[in-house]
């Protein structure tokens, strides 16, 4: 298979990644309960939940098997073949690239940040990557969401209020991340992403690499104008940086054959063999854990008595639900909150504030643990 076509279908896969998760986004703020959140179908809450689980022996609030499903199968990838994840799956990246293209289009370049600035915030998400896990484990809960520019991204379709009101600084983020990225490139992947922080560290012990012919390269450095992370492969030998998605781009664009070769130790590997096996990885193991039962990405039917804590009480919930899990009487139930009988039994929690000031989710949960 040529390079145009290796170059195509990648972005076909992004293209298609995408349109998914931003189609189910949508579906899940519509049809909230039967679709999935985008939190569950991210690798990273599922990091997030099994450090609270280590430390405080339960998963976080909408992280479900499904999603450490997802942990697993993007570490595997990362272990064999770096930060193909990023590069390859990855929808926040791919449309952080997708309006990189849009940027090079309306500037007809693509810009770099000084290197002076590039060098010390590459080490931000590292940072990030740190404060996300220990206030994971602090909380119990995915407490970073409303400051999540791709949490914001996903509750787009809950309109433009309810983001200001729940997801401002995510938001923000998600703008700065858009505009960043028609200028730089991947700009929240490079300097914010914690995913990318986490990836990389364990990109380190990947036995993967790029290996570079010096004697047939003729420098072009076509190659490093084409890398969306800015690295300088036309100075490297070995490229194994942490900073490498591997998205191929600099292989699939080198005019010279057998001047860049991608090697797993010491077997040579082609770009549409790495791509085929980190899909197929992912993918076919998502199809495995489906089929054994093991993945779930939506939370379990409310039954009588299911709710044995307040703490499984989610904002997704309708009251209906909430007197069926706690098994008691729908009266009682508007009795104990203190919310009057005209707001409709089927409200969701999360909406509750729209018929009385101040009732949220957690005033609910703590006037119930409280009786």
């Amino acid at each position: 298979m040529n390079k145009k076509n290796l170059r195509f279908i990648r972005w076909v896969i992004l293209a298609v990644i995408l349109v998914y998760i931003t189609f189910a986004a949508y579906l899940h703020q519509t049809a909230e309960g039967t679709y999935p959140s985008i939190h569950a179908l991210c690798p990273y809450g599922g990091l997030e939940s099994l450090y609270a689980l280590l430390f405080s022996g339960s998963f976080i609030k909408k992280i479900f098997t499904g999603t450490m499903v997802l942990l697993v199968l993007s570490v595997l990838i990362t272990f064999l073949f770096r930060r193909s994840f990023c590069g390859l799956i990855c929808p926040f990246g791919s449309l952080q690239e997708f309006f990189a293209l849009l940027g090079q289009k309306i500037f007809g370049r693509r810009f770099n940040m000084p290197e002076i600035i590039d060098k010390p915030l590459r080490n931000l998400k590292y940072l990030i990557l740190l404060l996300t896990l220990g206030f994971a484990w602090y909380t119990g809960s995915l407490w970073m969401s409303p400051y999540d520019p791709y949490s914001a991204y996903g509750h787009l379709s809950a309109g433009l209020e309810t983001l200001m009101e729940e997801s401002l600084i995510g938001f923000i983020l998600l703008i700065v991340t858009i505009v960043g990225s028609l200028l730089y490139d991947r700009f929240f992947c490079k300097y914010l992403c914690p995913a990318g922080a986490f990836y990389g560290l364990l990109a380190k012990l990947s036995p993967y690499k790029i290996i570079r012919n010096d004697e047939q390269c003729i420098h072009c450095q076509i190659c490093n104008k084409a890398c969306p992370m800015n690295i300088k492969v036309d100075q490297e030998i070995v490229i194994t940086s942490s900073e490498c998605i591997n998205c191929n781009e600099c292989l699939n664009v080198c005019p010279k054959k057998d001047v860049l070769t991608p090697k797993l130790n010491k077997k040579s590997l082609s770009t549409a063999v790495v791509l085929l096996l980190s899909l197929g990885i992912f993918f076919g193991g998502i199809s495995l854990a489906k089929a054994s039962g093991i993945y779930t990405v939506t939370p379990a039917p409310v039954t009588s008595g299911s709710i044995q804590s307040v703490e499984q009480i989610k904002g997704s919930m309708t009251l209906e639900e909430v007197a069926k899990g706690l098994n008691i009487n729908i009266d009682e139930l508007y009795e104990k909150v203190g919310i009057p009988k005209t707001v409709p039994a089927n409200t969701k929690l999360k909406d509750l504030s729209q018929y009385v000031d101040g009732v949220t989710p957690e005033t609910v949960r703590e006037k119930l643990e409280n009786k």
